[in-house]
């Protein structure tokens, strides 16, 4: 069982950075594609990025290409996204998910274990 705890999320104003962290427990860390999600006030659930747990290559939602930086501690069990410039329309809950040995790293359905979401607020 993997459990997932994010942390860094806060008020900030537009143009500024965040970077969000998401702790996972478990002896198989490096086993697992890490994702983030995050929904906004009335709107379904969004990809934002993920690392794949075979490679390690850093996958992005198109609108955050360029701005979100997403990377992984194997040591420390840890995954970061670090977000650059943000935007009022960034403002939503962001999730940590876990998804064991997947590669279809889009997909919410693909990820068994979620974390309870830091929320992410972006004034203008």
């Amino acid at each position: 069982q993997v459990q997932l705890v994010e942390s860094g999320g806060g008020l900030v104003q537009a143009g500024a950075s965040l970077r969000l962290s998401c702790a996972a427990s478990g002896r198989t860390f490096t086993s697992y594609t890490m994702g983030w999600f995050r929904q906004a006030p009335g709107r379904d659930l969004e990809f934002v990025a993920a690392i794949t747990w075979n490679d390690d290559r850093s996958h992005y939602a198109d609108s955050m290409k360029g701005r979100f930086t997403m990377s992984r501690d194997n040591a420390k069990n840890t995954v970061y996204l670090q977000m650059n410039n943000l935007k009022p329309e960034d403002t939503a809950v962001y999730y940590c998910a876990a998804a064991y040995r997947v590669l279809a790293v889009m997909n919410q359905g693909n990820y068994a274990h979620w974390g309870q979401g830091t929320q992410v607020t972006v004034s203008s």
